[in-house]
């Protein structure tokens, strides 16, 4: 069965990056940035600094290649000094018009580019609740090896000024992304029960697939504990331990965050809706879906409709 349940959640929470900037720099320079309001990536393109995010315990270095993603809303600085007072980042880059490059300091030893991470608002808190508030893939970490390439062809996007760099940007950008979350699946520490730690599970992968491949399908544990070739005792001690939940209820919780996405964007009849993801009459999906988001589907549906 093709079905990728990674994909799945990305498309749901309509993820897109975008770069917004970057800058060169030399000799001694800091800059402070504001705690962001968005998922915020960057990533050292030429030389090293150090990096000091509010409320972690001690600064990281970073080198050529290394790429950080910030999901909690701190601020933070970036230095080739710990020592320098830092400027405001605001306050720089306001200074300088989009067609000139901001630097800093003297030389150019340094490149930085950077940009941030939108999220569908309502389905966003899917991705956004299960991140951790800071992410550093090293440029010499095995997982680190397609960064080169995505940064390489970035900045020379960036200076192009091609036909299409806007949208080619984009999708580097896009993937970039994805191969960070990919990394920190593969070289994090011990993650918070949820499903993101689940999605990099390999021995739950096939229960997923069946999932997220047949949402709507009545799907007994027998089925998916034969699938991942454990027995069902194990298979749920399993996977409650990694995703947080039951396995049937995380089937439920997926079949409603498909139900919310329906109910936002479409007119179809909520009977109908239901139908679809494997409810034989209205008041059950009505039932599920309230016990799962605390509203009816219709109170769901009135509350996210913005007026035409």
């Amino acid at each position: 069965m093709n079905v990728d349940p990674f994909s799945d959640i990305l498309k749901l929470t309509n993820a897109e990056s975008l770069v917004t900037g970057g800058f060169t720099g030399g000799g001694a320079w800091a800059i402070r940035f504001p705690a962001p309001d968005k998922i915020k990536f960057f990533a050292v393109v030429k030389g090293r600094c150090w990096v000091r995010i509010e409320g972690e315990a001690a600064p990281v270095h970073f080198e050529t290649g290394d790429v950080g993603l910030l999901s909690a809303k701190r601020s933070f600085v970036l230095a080739s000094d710990l020592d320098v007072a830092p400027v405001d980042a605001m306050s720089l880059f306001s200074r300088t018009d989009r067609t000139t490059p901001v630097t800093v300091g003297e030389g150019d030893d340094f490149a930085h580019i950077g940009g941030h991470v939108l999220l569908d608002p309502a389905s966003g808190r899917l991705l956004a609740d299960v991140l951790p508030p800071w992410i550093h893939v090293p440029a010499a970490s095995p997982q680190a090896t397609a960064f080169r390439w995505l940064l390489d062809h970035l900045v020379a996007e960036r200076r192009a000024d091609l036909p299409g760099t806007q949208l080619v940007t984009a999708q580097l950008a896009q993937l970039l992304f994805i191969q960070i979350l990919r990394a920190h699946l593969k070289t994090s520490g011990p993650m918070p029960a949820g499903w993101l730690r689940a999605l990099g599970d390999p021995r739950l992968a096939p229960a997923l697939r069946l999932m997220h491949g047949e949402p709507a399908r009545a799907w007994h544990l027998d089925e998916l504990a034969k699938a991942c070739a454990m027995s069902r005792t194990t298979f749920a001690l399993h996977f409650r331990t990694v995703a947080g939940v039951a396995p049937l209820t995380y089937l439920t919780e997926w079949r409603m965050r498909l139900a919310e996405r329906a109910l936002r964007e479409g007119a179809a009849p909520v009977a109908t809706i239901g139908q679809s993801l494997g409810y034989s009459s209205e008041s059950a999906f009505s039932t599920a879906f309230k016990r799962v988001t605390g509203a009816s589907p219709k109170a769901y549906r009135d509350a996210v409709r913005i007026p035409a």
